[in-house]
């Protein structure tokens, strides 16, 4: 697919351009981050004092989100390009991976939605030549759910990690838990080191696996939707590799037009 093509698919799916997440969720979750709450952080801890126009600013640099603190309602907007120019710059970790055949940790808190992308990545990452890391297979992790806290067992689907909530039954239990603690990243990374095996060279994933993983020194890129700053802090502040702007919650199949794009760009598709 072209970057032509693509920006049209980014645009017609809502994965960019006018996207589902409303601009009240949006200030509502910078407000919360700039006032010290862990749900919006994600497992960051800021080097910065960033205040609510602090995070527009930023938002707007990084995401196309409007700078305007006046537009205070309906739906947000992500600027197609910024999803493009990112895209790039995530095969490009990608291809310097894969050149090296270094160690991977990929893992997602929107298994329903993203599960698939990541996958794909892990097949042609493995046929590289690079380690996909699967510690921790099995360990029981504390998630925090709108239900409050859940227990959870970290397992791994196509080479990614995902939470499943324990006694969950229907969708949930099939594809696993949306979450955004940075706690399934860490108990894999504990996993690691109780083994004595290789630690990632790169962590791909969203939400706290991608801010956990900047956040503890580690090479990390994944995809951030325009009401989770954290992922564009860490970006800001050098902890996190690449953000990709996009929405994250939009039909899986939407995401495999992305998947193809950057495995191609990266060199690693067929």
């Amino acid at each position: 697919m072209s970057r032509r093509a693509l920006r049209a698919h980014l645009v017609a799916a809502g994965l960019a351009g006018t996207v589902a997440t409303s601009r009240e969720n949006c200030l509502r979750r910078y407000r919360l981050f700039a006032a010290g709450d862990p749900r919006t952080r994600l497992g960051l801890v800021p080097e910065h004092d960033w205040t609510e126009r602090d995070l527009l600013a930023l938002m707007a640099e990084r995401c196309g989100v409007p700078a305007d603190p006046g537009r205070v309602s309906g739906p947000e907007t992500i600027d197609p390009d910024r999803t493009l120019d990112a895209l790039d710059a995530f095969a490009g970790e990608l291809a310097s991976l894969a050149a090296r055949r270094g160690a991977v940790l990929l893992g997602t808190g929107h298994p329903h939605r993203l599960l698939g992308f990541y996958g794909g990545l892990a097949d042609a990452l493995s046929a590289a030549g690079c380690l996909v890391l699967t510690p921790a297979q099995g360990r029981s992790v504390d998630i925090t759910t709108r239900f409050g806290v859940r227990q959870g067992t970290l397992t791994y689907v196509q080479g990614v990690a995902l939470v499943r909530e324990d006694g969950a039954r229907g969708s949930v239990a099939g594809t696993g838990a949306h979450t955004h603690s940075p706690l399934p990243l860490r108990l894999a990374l504990e996993g690691l080191v109780a083994a004595g095996g290789p630690l990632p060279d790169l962590v791909v994933g969203d939400h706290g696996w991608v801010c956990g993983a900047g956040q503890l020194g580690f090479p990390a890129i994944g995809p951030a939707d325009a009401d989770d700053p954290a992922v564009f802090v860490g970006e800001a502040e050098g902890r996190i590799a690449v953000a990709v702007p996009l929405d994250d919650a939009v039909r899986s199949a939407h995401y495999r037009p992305l998947m193809r794009y950057v495995l191609k760009r990266a060199c690693l598709s067929a």
